[in-house]
């Protein structure tokens, strides 16, 4: 069978076993067995000996090892409630303008994000935290929504974010190295929570009914130098934390995996002084760090076996050819290879489309003379979508589910469509 009728057969098998609803770590790797023995002329003990080497090659490398560390820093920080005291004070800070309480969740999601680098943990604690708060000051519900939604995917792109270490890890370019990605990846972040917030006010000013500002009497219950003192409060632990991690890295002080220990040990030291840390605490935050990093992990091993197979029989080869022969110019062949992964994220979850794209976009990226960490940014940008894109959006199933008086209706038909606008213009 020829290179082409393989990557053609071997997409649309994936594509429907994954509509049918399998496990997607199974399916990959399945898919991958069936088709690299299809390839190999029914070789089991070849393919076997193949899926081998290439899993211990993926749990070998040690800036994987950053992964379990940062999402017990994210549980941790989870139950300290470092984000429960920081939206109370911004809530006395910003709640006087019009949309404030909306800014108030923007803020906190950004700093939140810099301290966990994921989504689920950012989207369920502002989920339970601030939808009454919004729902009893008026807030229209589509706009607390979406703007708890949008917010919430900043966690995958303001360092530390486990999509960037899992990219790292992908590529092996010193170029695109975990610590040059997050040294990448911090203006675009802030630049995006900058035009979150500028849509949020300027959305509020034109039409107040849908975020009302609180009312006079609450906003004068603090001076203006009490609200310092409270913000400076509540910032500061976080703002250390931060400083903990990223400073250590942008400095060379640290490699992101040493990093990462450090800020599982500042995310502890945070919830002890917060006097929210016990040994049911440090269970739960082990056993849910357990399950998190086994599941990326599954999905690690099955998106390789697919990627290792897919190379091997000439499909990387295939691409190229139909990309870069087809005389298009390099921004259409970007614009592309964009559309495919703005596509696949309709359906399926990022961790997989990293696994499934880099290996075969990257090296085209490098053909076309793109700079490989412009390339990756740009990418991961484009991978925020699918938390937040029809059919199939992860984040409105997390969101619904620590929300129970908004309906998928309304985080669907809400702010998320023009919020996430703002991220196409971020790039």
């Amino acid at each position: 069978m020829s290179p082409e009728l393989l990557t053609v057969a071997m997409f649309a098998t994936l594509i429907g076993a994954i509509t049918l609803g399998h496990p997607l770590a199974y399916t990959l790797a399945a898919v991958a067995t069936l088709f690299g023995l299809i390839d190999n002329g029914w070789d089991v003990a070849a393919l076997f000996n193949m899926f081998a080497n290439n899993t211990w090659g993926l749990m070998n490398n040690y800036v994987l090892v950053a992964i379990p560390l940062f999402i017990l820093m994210a549980q941790l920080l989870d139950r300290s409630k470092v984000a429960d005291k920081l939206f109370e004070t911004l809530f006395v800070v910003l709640g006087g303008l019009k949309g404030g309480l909306g800014l108030a969740v923007v803020v906190v999601c950004t700093v939140f994000a810099a301290t966990t680098g994921i989504i689920g943990a950012s989207v369920v604690a502002m989920g339970l935290l601030a939808t009454p708060a919004l729902m009893k000051r008026g807030y229209q519900k589509e706009l607390s929504a979406g703007i708890i939604c949008a917010a919430g995917t900043l966690g995958i792109l303001i360092p530390p974010s486990i999509m960037m270490v899992v990219y790292g890890g992908l590529t092996g370019l010193k170029e695109t190295s975990v610590g040059n990605l997050f040294a990448g990846s911090i203006f675009p972040g802030l630049l995006l929570a900058g035009l979150y917030f500028l849509y949020i006010f300027v959305r509020c000013t034109i039409n107040p009914t849908l975020g009302p500002p609180i009312t006079r009497e609450e906003a004068s219950k603090w001076s203006t130098s009490q609200k310092f003192l409270l913000t400076l409060k509540s910032l500061l632990p976080p703002m250390a934390l931060i400083l903990a991690v990223m400073g250590t890295i942008l400095a060379g002080v640290a490699t992101p995996t040493e990093a990462a220990a450090l800020g599982a040990l500042g995310a502890m030291i945070l919830a002890i002084f917060s006097g929210n840390f016990s040994w049911q605490v440090m269970k739960e935050s082990a056993h849910a760090t357990m399950n998190t990093t086994a599941m990326v992990m599954m999905l690690f091993i099955g998106g390789k076996f697919f990627s290792t197979v897919f190379l091997s029989m000439g499909g990387g080869d295939v691409v190229a050819d139909v990309l870069v022969g087809s005389g298009l110019n390099r921004w259409m062949v970007l614009l592309i290879m964009m559309s495919i992964v703005f596509i696949m994220g309709m359906f399926i979850d990022w961790a997989a489309i990293l696994l499934v794209t880099v290996p075969i976009f990257m090296p085209i990226a490098m053909e076309l003379d793109f700079n490989p960490l412009w390339f990756s940014i740009l990418l991961c940008v484009n991978l925020q979508t699918s938390f937040l894109t029809p059919p199939l959006v992860m984040l409105f199933f997390i969101s619904k589910g620590s929300r129970r008086k908004v309906t998928p209706w309304d985080i669907s038909t809400g702010e998320s469509f023009p919020l996430s606008c703002c991220r196409y213009s971020d790039c």
